[in-house]
C-alpha cells in the first residue's frame, strides 16, 4: 500500500461508511476498514469489491472503545494518511433510553483514536457529525454560523461534545487537522442495488423502515407525530443521498491532504438545502415504486426536532461539492436495494 493513499475508515461496513469506502477506492485510495460489526455485516466487503472491480478493502474486526485494541490497530496502520471516523451508535430514540451506553461508546472511540493518532503522528482526521448539534435552530436554513445548542437526544449530544473535544485538541496540536461534516438526513442506496442501509434488527431510521414495511418484513410504519407546526404536521428534514454524502468525504480528505484547509478544525454542513416532510418521503416512495405503504400516526418520538434543513453554501464553495440526487432518486434506490436482498 502507498502510505500517501492509505486511509483508515472506522465503522466502514456500516451504511455511510461502506458507500464512502467504495468512492474512496474508486478515487484511488487504499482503504482499511475497522468495525465491530455491531450494526453491520462483513458481507458488505464482498459487495464493495464487486463494485470496485475486485478491490476488496482490508478489514479488521475491532471494538475501538477498548483503548488497547485501538492502540494496537493504529500502531499497525500508523503509515495511513488519515482516519475517517464513522464508528458510533446512532439511534436517536435508543440513546434517550440508554444515554450512558451512547456517551461511553461514542466518546471513548473518539478519544482513543485521537490519543493514538497523537502518539503515532497521524495528522488528518474527518469526523462524522450531525445536524443534531444545532438543537432547535433559531432560523432556517441552517448555516455553520448557527450556534450549537444542547441537542434534544444523548446521541446528538455525543456529536456536540465530540466537536468540542476536536476543537480543544486541534488548538494544541499544530500539525493536526480535522474536518467535521455535519450531515443532515442520509437516505438512498448505491445505484447498483448492492449497497444500502441494512441495519441489524428493527430499523431506527425512516427509510429502511419504509422499505421493510413495503416488502412485508414489517407490518406497519409508525409516523412519529402529526401535530408539528409544519405544512402537514409531520417533521421536516433535509434528506441527502448517501452517495452524495460519500463524495463529500473524498473532497474533505483531499482538502486535508492538499493542505488547503484554512484552519486546523473546519466544519461543513452537508445537505441539499431542501426540507421534506415525512409524508413527502412516503409520497415519493409510493410514486417511484408503485408500492402502497401501510402506515399510521403515533405519538411524537422523544428527542425529535420539528424542522431542520441546511445551507450548504460553504461546502459548495470550499469543497467544490454539490448534491446531485433528488428525493425520488433516494426513495427509488432504497427500494431497489431492498429488492436486491431478496
Amino acid at each position: 500500500m502507498d502510505p500517501k493513499k492509505k486511509i483508515i475508515i472506522t465503522g466502514g461496513t456500516g451504511y455511510i461508511g461502506s458507500h464512502t469506502s467504495l468512492v474512496l477506492i474508486q478515487a484511488g485510495f487504499d482503504v482499511v476498514i475497522v468495525d465491530d460489526l455491531s450494526n453491520s455485516e462483513a458481507s458488505v466487503l464482498d459487495r464493495i469489491a464487486e463494485l470496485s472491480k475486485g478491490v476488496k478493502p482490508q478489514f479488521e474486526k475491532i471494538d475501538l472503545s477498548n483503548f488497547e485494541h485501538a492502540y494496537n490497530f493504529l500502531k499497525k496502520h500508523s503509515d495511513a494518511c488519515g482516519v475517517i471516523n464513522f464508528a458510533a451508535f446512532k439511534a436517536v430514540g435508543e440513546s434517550v433510553q440508554r444515554p450512558i451506553t451512547y456517551y461511553r461508546n461514542n466518546l471513548c472511540i473518539l478519544m482513543n483514536l485521537l490519543e493514538c493518532m497523537q502518539e503515532f503522528k497521524m495528522n488528518n482526521f474527518i469526523f462524522s457529525s450531525s445536524a443534531t448539534v444545532y438543537g432547535i435552530p433559531n432560523k432556517l436554513p441552517i448555516t455553520e454560523e448557527e450556534p450549537t445548542k444542547r441537542p434534544t437526544s444523548p446521541y446528538g449530544n455525543t456529536k456536540k461534545i465530540a466537536e468540542e473535544i476536536l476543537e480543544d485538541f486541534t488548538r494544541i496540536q499544530a500539525e493536526f487537522s480535522a474536518i467535521s461534516l455535519r450531515y443532515f438526513n442520509p437516505i438512498g442506496a448505491h445505484p447498483s442495488g448492492k449497497l444500502g442501509e441494512s441495519p441489524v434488527g428493527i430499523p431506527n431510521n425512516l427509510m429502511p423502515f419504509i422499505t421493510q414495511t413495503a416488502s412485508g418484513i414489517r407490518e406497519e410504519l409508525k409516523v412519529f407525530g402529526k401535530d408539528y407546526k409544519t405544512k402537514d404536521g409531520t417533521n421536516i428534514r433535509d434528506y441527502i443521498h448517501v452517495v452524495d454524502l460519500a463524495e463529500a468525504h473524498v473532497l474533505a480528505l483531499k482538502r486535508l491532504l492538499n493542505k488547503t484547509a484554512k484552519d486546523n478544525f473546519e466544519i461543513f454542513n452537508i445537505g441539499t438545502g431542501i426540507g421534506y416532510s415525512v409524508l413527502d418521503v412516503i409520497t415519493s416512495f409510493e410514486r417511484t415504486t408503485k408500492q402502497k405503504l401501510n402506515y399510521s400516526f403515533t405519538y411524537r418520538r422523544q428527542g425529535d426536532v420539528p424542522e431542520l434543513f441546511a445551507d450548504s453554501t460553504k461546502a459548495n464553495q470550499l469543497l467544490n461539492w454539490q448534491a446531485k440526487f433528488n428525493l425520488d432518486d433516494m426513495t427509488s434506490s432504497s427500494w431497489n436495494f431492498q429488492n436486491a436482498k431478496k
